[in-house]
Parts: structure tokens; sequence; C-alpha cells
């Protein structure tokens, strides 16, 4: 992630000091500063919701017009600083959503009532599972509909209108029901706060007919937020470091490894910190990749069991201290259960709380303030890092083709290598590219995302087109498979009207290769497309846009050549045609050891 809203630090801003996320930046803004007056016209609820994500840092917000949204969006469009992005489906616009947040720290979409916010549903769903602030705007039904025993549209034919809320209680963590002006002001403001301090998704509904009114309460521009942080328990915080110092410094060859919660803890920089200081072997988890630069001196790869980087498994599982910063151990990154860790030997640290081996376990603890004040008391200990020196050796470079022989993904992924700078950002979809692209190499400052808890496939299409929206002067790169691609391919069409110049590398090896390698059955094959002329009809010559479809590694070479050179400029989109079974040895090894997790029989009664 290249920019976050840092705006609940651990120091007490000094007095009446408001803190104000803009941009993904933290800016202090004193209380002497006057708000402006605005004019009567103005000062209603939609304009006040417009300004306030302006103000938080969201200048795109990703939409589905629908007959209860439609004053709303109105009022959206008539803040200078917010562009509406309207996508083809609900589903793809929480999923850009999503990408928009990875990027700038959190993002924004507004659907219509039910028929939209329950299509909008799963892709909230995969937010509030990777702990990303996506502020999800419902319009909702006239005021004087609730409480009647009216029937409205949209709805499954109650007078009830509580379904849609209902399903969004478990996938959010609050929810703003907007049907007067009286306390929408207040409603708004906590949602939004909420959302940023939890770093989930919050969801906001707003009767259709209370946009456009003006009211008091919006007669002045929104006084910039003032988030109470939250801090450490300091005498906690203390006895936690103590302890774990003297656990860590007794140990012989201790490693860390990050975490995909070093993203919502903000603590990415207190990490590499400890890193620096500690001297010890740095590796990830697959999930957390991007979130620690891979540039780093003792960096040694991703630590994900049996299909972890080379030689980075060995050091972590025999080391004798190991600590997580942030981690999430599922089914997925801990290979159907088979990670040789004991728990004897982790120090666990969680965004609030960390457990030292069976214990003591302490409390109230900021993640941030443990690992930078951890970092003062390590004695420097570099043995796991020079082990990992001294035993590894280079990975092997694909054999070499015959001319125009089908091209590998091994040989692909050897190009992609080689396109990747500070000035790209990498999306990997649910799949086979989870695994493929865990071997790349991040350059500083290249970005890195995909969706490992949640594993939704077509998530990286929407999340292409968030991402990207955030970052304009990063070109994003993304690798998707065919099954992936057929949920979500419309919302290429928004990317070619936002002006966006990604690169798409479409794997088409004729179906869910991911599932195949788990479970094979024929419900695995789908239809083929011609995916270049499916694109090329979806451009239909409105914006920047070219395709090539790739078969062997002369195409590759030219098509790279084509994208980097007199393309850099255009949405590029290349279908590479692979063979069904070409896969990575990792999904292989991966998809049988979650193969053999889900098939477990029942435990006997």
């Amino acid at each position: 992630m290249d920019t976050k809203i840092g705006s609940l630090d651990t120091c007490r801003p000094t007095s009446n000091d408001m803190i104000n996320p803009t941009n993904g930046a933290v800016a202090a803004i004193q209380s002497s500063v006057s708000p402006t007056v605005i004019n009567s016209s103005e000062a209603t609820l939609g304009r006040h919701l417009a300004r306030r994500l302006v103000q938080i840092g969201v200048n795109d917000v990703f939409s589905v017009p629908g007959d209860f949204n439609l004053t709303l969006l109105d009022h959206l469009i008539a803040e200078p600083e917010l562009n509406l992005v309207g996508c083809c489906n609900e589903l793809n616009a929480g999923y850009a959503a999503d990408g928009y947040a990875r990027s700038r720290g959190v993002g924004a979409c507004v659907v219509t009532f039910t028929v939209g916010g329950l299509s909008v549903l799963n892709a909230i769903a995969g937010a509030y599972s990777e702990n990303l602030p996506v502020i999800c705007i419902v319009g909702g039904p006239n005021s004087n509909d609730y409480g009647t025993n009216r029937i409205l549209h949209h709805t499954i034919g109650l007078p009830d209108f509580s379904q849609e809320l209902a399903c969004f209680q478990t996938v959010t963590c609050f929810q703003a029901v907007v049907n007067n002006l009286e306390d929408a002001h207040e409603l708004i403001d906590t949602a939004i706060s909420t959302a940023l301090k939890e770093s989930k998704p919050v969801y906001i509904s707003v009767s259709c007919n209370l946009s456009a009114i003006p009211h008091p309460t919006f007669s002045r521009e929104p006084v910039p937020f003032s988030l109470t942080p939250k801090l450490s328990n300091k005498l906690g915080l203390e006895a936690a470091v103590e302890a774990a110092a003297d656990f860590l410094n007794k140990a012989v060859k201790p490693v860390l490894v990050g975490g995909p919660k070093l993203r919502s803890a903000h603590a990415g920089e207190a990490f590499v910190e400890l890193a620096d200081a500690s001297g010890y072997a740095l590796a990830i988890m697959p999930s957390a990749k991007g979130l620690v630069p891979e540039h780093h001196p003792h960096f040694i790869g991703t630590y994900w069991g049996a299909v972890s980087t080379a030689f980075c498994a060995e050091i972590v599982e025999s080391a004798d201290a190991y600590l997580f910063a942030g981690p999430i151990f599922n089914d997925y990154s801990s290979v159907g259960y088979s990670l040789l860790l004991k728990k004897e030997k982790a120090i666990i640290v969680q965004p609030e709380r960390v457990v030292i081996a069976n214990g003591p376990a302490f409390g109230c603890i900021l993640m941030k303030d443990f690992l930078s004040a951890l970092a003062k008391r390590l004695k420097c200990n570099t043995t796991a890092y020079d082990n990992y020196h001294r035993i590894f050796v280079p990975e092997g470079q694909p054999l070499r083709g015959a001319p125009k022989e089908p091209l590998r993904v091994n040989v692909l992924f050897q190009h992609i290598q080689k396109m990747l700078s500070g000035e790209t950002a990498v999306i990997a979809e649910t799949g086979d590219s989870w695994f493929n692209c865990q071997k790349l190499k991040l350059p500083r400052g290249c970005g890195y995302e995909f969706q490992m808890q949640y594993g939704s496939i077509g998530w990286s299409v929407g999340a292409t087109l968030g991402y990207a929206q955030a970052v304009p002067e990063k070109r994003v790169i993304s690798f998707i498979g065919d099954g992936s691609f057929q949920v979500t391919v419309q919302d290429v069409s928004t990317m070619l009207r936002c002006g966006q110049k990604n690169i798409i590398f479409l794997i088409n090896n004729g179906g869910y290769t991911i599932e195949v390698e788990i479970h094979d059955g024929p419900y695995n094959v789908i239809k083929n497309w011609n995916y270049t002329g499916l694109v090329d009809a979806i451009h239909n010559g409105e914006g920047k846009c070219w395709t090539a479809k790739v078969f062997c590694e002369e195409d590759l070479v030219e098509a790279i050549e084509t994208a980097t050179g007199s393309k850099k400029d255009s949405l590029c989109f290349i279908e590479v045609i692979a063979h069904k079974d070409d896969t990575s040895k990792e999904l292989l090894e991966w998809g049988s050891r979650v193969s053999a997790a889900n098939s477990r029989p029942p435990n006997p009664q």
C-alpha cells in the first residue's frame, strides 16, 4: 500500500488540534480556523457527505445509479473535488472501493436500496475480512415510508425494510440509517470516524428525499475530524516489552515474520525499525507481501509452510524463537494446517495484543508502540540471516524453449519480473497467480495487492480499477485467470472511460485451475471466450486500448515491448494461452494439502 491514513496516532495531539486525514496522509489543523459559512442551497446532507469524503482522502466514489440514490448522486457530483466513477455493476463498485482503500487508505461506493445493497454485499464482506475502511453508502427509501405498512419495489415484498441492514450488520463495524435530518450529521460523522478507527467497512443508508434539503447543521464547512487516538497501556507496554526482550535475547537464532495486519495497525515502519535494530532474518506471510520492503538487507522471502520461497521455511521453522507481527493463520495461509511451528517458540503481536509463547498475554498495547519499544531493547543477532545466506542457492532459470514452443507460465513470469519498478503495482487474482506473483521480487516502491483471506474470484478486475484510480502515477499490472475474468470483465469498460493505462495479463488455461488442484471435476472446465475480441468489443473505438494474444515466448517479448513502449499510454490487454496443466509447483503442493484438510473425516462421536 503506497499511502495510508494514519489518523490514529498513538501520541495524544496537542490541545484542540484536529487530526484530518487528507489524501491518505495526516494533517494537523488548528481549531482556531473558522469554518466557512455555506450558502443555504449547498447546506444539504448530500453536500455534507461529499465534503466529508473529500476531507478523509476520498476523491473518487464508485457507484451504480438507482432511483433511490439519484438525488444523492447529484449532490456528490456537485462537489468539485469528488469524482463519481460509474461502474457496470455493484459488485465491481465494491471491489473498486476495496482496491482504492488499499492504495489511498479509505474508499467509498454508492448503490441503491436492497437490490444494489445486496449486490455489493460480497465485496464489502471481502473488505471486512481484509481490514479495509470502505464507506458503503446506500440510497434508502423515502423517510415517510418507514413505519408504515407499505410495500416498496427493490425489496423482498414485505413492509419491513430491515433485510438489507440485517445483512450488513455482520460485515460492517457500524451501520447508520439516516431517515431524518436532525441526527444525520452525527450519524454520518460517527460512521466515517468508526471506519477509520476500526479499519473496517461501514454502512450508511440515506433516505432518498433527504439529500437535497438544506438544514442548519450543514450550514458550515464540516469541522475536521478530531479522532481520539488509541493509546497503549503504559505499564502493560513496559511489561510486554520486558518479557518479549527477555524471551528473544535468550534465543540463538530468532526470526521476524510480518503478517497482513501490519496494514490495519499502521505498523509497517515500526516493524522495519525492529528489523533494522535486531539484525534478525526478516520474512513475510504471503498475505503481507507488499507491506514490508523486499530490498531490506535481511529479507529472506515469503514464509508459507511447504510452499515458501526458497530456503525461507527452513530458516523460520528451525528458529528457536519467532515473532509474528499481525499474522492471520487460516487453512490457506497454513497450507492445510501443516505449518511446522510451535506455540512455545512464538511471540504473536496483534494490533492491540501481545502473546508470548504459552503465556503471558498483554492487552491494550498498540502494535506499533510495542515494536518500536522492543527495537530499543533487543541485542543484535544475525545468526538466522547468516544461516540463510550460507545455505541459499539462487533459483534456477526455466528451461530454454524451442522457437515458437508454446509459452510456459514460468517463462512468462521471468519476463514479468523485468517489467517491475517503483512506478508499477501488481494485482494478483485468486488462483495460480497467487503463487507465481508471490515469487516476484518487488523493487523499492512497487505496490502489491491480493485478496487472500476472502479469496473471491473476480475481485482483481474491480480492485485494479480502484487501485489505478487512486494512484494514476503508477501503472497497474494485473494477473487474472480466465475463470475469474469471466465473473467481472464488464468493468474493463470503466477503466477505459477513466483513461487508465493498466496492463492486464489474462492467463487462459481453460478453467478454474486452483480448484482443479484441490478437487477436480467437470465443473472446473469453462466455456472458452475470444478474450481479446471481447475487450476490443468493449473498447468500441472509445478511449485508448490495445490487445494481443500470446502463444509463445517470441509473442510475449513483442507484446511487452509494445505495451511498455508505443502503447504505454493505453490500457493493454494481453491474453496468454497456457496449457491447462501448466501450474506452479507451489500450487500443486498447496492444493493437495488443502484438499487433505477439506476432506478430513468427521471425528468419531
